[in-house]
């Protein structure tokens, strides 16, 4: 299927459909569209709002935990605001905890401030997550440039 009408099929599943399995199936094949190609190429921007309108809009914490991972795994960098948001102020324990781990998987040090507003979150969970994220922060501040044979 090409990448438009894949992006088109997926992002009428995510506004339309009420099985939440189908959505987290339509992040996870949108949020391919986006891998491996130039940061200002239309369609990675379109994933990466259509990422943020999942995040802001659907209802099941699981689908927005993969549309958090998805922003991560595609290093869609301009939504780290939108996951410090979430990470913050989501209802949902799950996608708040994936936010984090997803600034984390980011590298998102400049939002290190942010992250430890949720070491008070009513979740042990969420805490938890970002004690874990700033821990890790702190021990590869200074290590380079990403190389995942060298993160241990």
């Amino acid at each position: 299927m090409p990448s438009e009408e894949r992006f088109n099929f997926c992002e009428n599943i995510l506004k339309n459909d009420d099985d939440e399995s189908r959505r987290w199936d339509a992040v996870w094949l949108v949020g391919e569209l986006a891998e491996n190609i130039n940061e200002n190429h239309r369609i990675r921007q379109k994933v990466a709002d259509l990422m943020e309108w999942v995040l802001r809009n659907d209802s099941n914490g699981v689908v927005k935990h993969e549309a958090s991972f998805q922003i991560a795994a595609r290093n869609l960098r301009e939504k780290i605001p939108l996951l410090v948001e979430i990470s913050l102020n989501d209802k949902s324990v799950l996608s708040k905890h994936e936010a984090i781990e997803s600034l984390g998987l980011m590298r998102a040090f400049e939002v290190e401030e942010d992250i430890k507003l949720a070491l008070k979150d009513p979740s042990s969970d969420v805490r938890e997550t970002a004690e874990f994220i700033l821990k890790r922060f702190k021990r590869l501040r200074n290590s380079g440039e990403y190389t995942p044979s060298e993160i241990l």
